[in-house]
């Protein structure tokens, strides 16, 4: 009786591995990211200035809309790269990643910035610094010596 009376209320506290949090971290950014952009088109003139062709100081064209989505491309293949590369790249690959959007990111507070993009940028730096502290901290496996290593 006290067996199951002592597990009643009480979780398992599961594990989940070093990949899946990365790319969750990675999901979590890109859906920051598309939402802080989706929000600056309820600022106003922002709309305006799409119209216009314009984006930030940007002229909207091919080659514009391809460096975007070039750019976006990269955080959401990280989501998928986190879980199937090898450890040891996978380490380097999500910092690497990571270290070089953080000024992505605050560049996008450039020429007036509202508390709403602020914010997200906060988040957004936090979760890279996040995917940095975990890829940084990746566990390394223990060397184990056998008998043939000593003679």
């Amino acid at each position: 009786m006290s067996t199951q009376n002592s597990a009643q209320g009480k979780f398992e506290d599961t594990k989940v591995s070093l990949k899946t949090r990365l790319a969750a971290l990675w999901a979590s950014f890109m859906f920051f990211y598309l939402y802080v952009d989706y929000f600056h088109l309820y600022m106003p003139g922002s709309l305006k200035d799409m119209l216009a062709g314009k984006v930030f100081t940007f002229q909207v064209s091919q080659t514009f809309l391809l460096i975007v989505l070039a750019a976006v491309t990269i955080p959401v293949l990280m989501i998928f790269l986190s879980t199937t590369l090898p450890a040891k790249i996978n380490r380097w690959t999500n910092i690497i990643v990571a270290v070089l959007h953080i000024p992505y990111m605050l560049f996008n507070l450039a020429g007036g910035a509202w508390i709403h993009m602020v914010f997200g940028a906060v988040i957004e730096v936090g979760l890279l610094c996040l995917i940095i502290r975990y890829a940084w901290k990746w566990p390394r496996i223990a060397a184990t010596h056998s008998t043939e290593d000593y003679k």
